[in-house]
């Protein structure tokens, strides 16, 4: 029997298909050397906060990060880690399979390569965004622990605060894992907006949302900041980065969702099928400067190309969206039971195998 899809929420994949289409197009911009545009530095201005909207939105949908910790560990190897390898081993293949011919035609490869990269950042070369699902992956680990202790997760609070610290520290912490804590943050943060989307209503709600974008897009114009998750770096006034990208965050969802917004269809589709766009989209970007490259021609400074390779990505991801979810392995989609929802279902005089004391339960939404 073929399993029941649930409703999408039009909402947040209107909202997940904005942060792939900017993500997309970031990664575009500095590929041909476009990033430092006035233009565009107004719009990365305006839209910073869109990585962490996927940690926000974790957080909305998220009932439990509960179950037993072998159960939770592989649910989440599998879901995030699975993926990560897989994608990393693609940019790595991409990326070096080019070594040699780039060398031989020039004389040295065209990029830097330091191995100390592979410890210091999750990120891989031929696929550096991937440092994504290493941070989601420790992100969910920390808060299925945190939840073992009545309370603790209020800590996180100050989660901002720590990833400030650690950035004025150089960002000591491996593997990218110095934003880990921006990330809980925005994880708990949803959670609570979910809590107090279904406790007030849709009106009361609207006019909260409309008030907290419009105090976003103030704050955002008399003391601008921002806050780059990938290197967990600030700009400008930090405390209102931060600020600001809540206030944004709370009040552009809090919107779509009290009024219900209709599906936008190819935006929607972007958001929904987003893992698809996300892990394949560097590789490909790769694949096209170093051909490039073997050809003599570099595409850095070539506005021309960042044209043919816009709709040539999203075109391309488009097409791969059914093949890709169908491997487990890279889209993360096993058809296999997540341990947090078996725990929450469990009686509560009866916690699930493995689970002992330590099964975390969050209220139903």
């Amino acid at each position: 029997m073929e399993k029941q899809r649930k409703p999408r929420n039009h909402a947040f994949d209107i909202l997940c298909g904005i942060c792939i289409v900017r993500m997309v197009m970031l990664h575009i911009m500095g590929f041909t050397g476009e990033r430092g545009l006035h233009w565009w530095q107004e719009v990365m201005q305006w839209t910073y906060y869109f990585m962490s909207f996927f940690f926000f939105k974790a957080g909305y949908f998220c009932h439990s990060v509960g179950g037993g910790n072998r159960a939770y560990l592989l649910d989440r190897s599998r879901r995030l880690l699975a993926p990560y390898l897989s994608s990393a081993l693609i940019g790595l293949l991409v990326y070096f399979a080019f070594y040699f011919p780039l060398a031989s035609k020039y004389g040295h490869f065209v990029e830097h390569i330091e191995w100390s990269h592979f410890i210091t950042s999750s990120g891989v070369y031929g696929n550096p965004p991937i440092w994504f699902l290493f941070s989601f992956f420790c992100m969910y680990i920390l808060a299925h622990f945190t939840e073992q202790v009545r309370h603790l997760h209020w800590v996180w609070a100050a989660g901002p605060v720590l990833s400030w610290w650690l950035w004025t520290q150089g960002n000591p912490l491996w593997l990218s894992t110095s934003n880990v804590f921006m990330g809980i943050f925005f994880f708990y943060l949803g959670h609570l907006w979910h809590w107090a989307m279904e406790r007030w209503g849709d009106r009361r709600m609207l006019a909260a949302s409309v008030l907290m974008a419009g105090a976003a897009a103030v704050g955002n114009v008399l003391l601008p900041g921002q806050y780059a998750m990938s290197s967990n770096t600030f700009e400008g006034n930090a405390p209102m980065a931060v600020a600001n990208a809540t206030l944004a965050l709370c009040g552009l969802s809090g919107i779509l969702l009290s009024t219900h917004v209709h599906r936008v269809p190819w935006l929607c589709y972007v958001g929904e099928h987003s893992m698809v766009y996300f892990l394949l989209h560097y590789p490909m970007l790769y694949f096209y400067k170093f051909t490039r490259l073997c050809f003599g021609h570099s595409i850095y400074g070539h506005a021309d190309d960042a044209i043919v390779l816009t709709p040539a990505i999203f075109g391309l991801c488009s097409w791969l969206v059914p093949y890709v979810e169908r491997l487990p392995w890279l889209s993360g989609r096993w058809d296999k039971p997540n341990p947090a929802r078996q725990s929450m279902d469990a009686p509560q005089d009866t916690p699930p195998s493995g689970a002992g004391k330590i099964c975390a339960r969050w209220p139903r939404q």
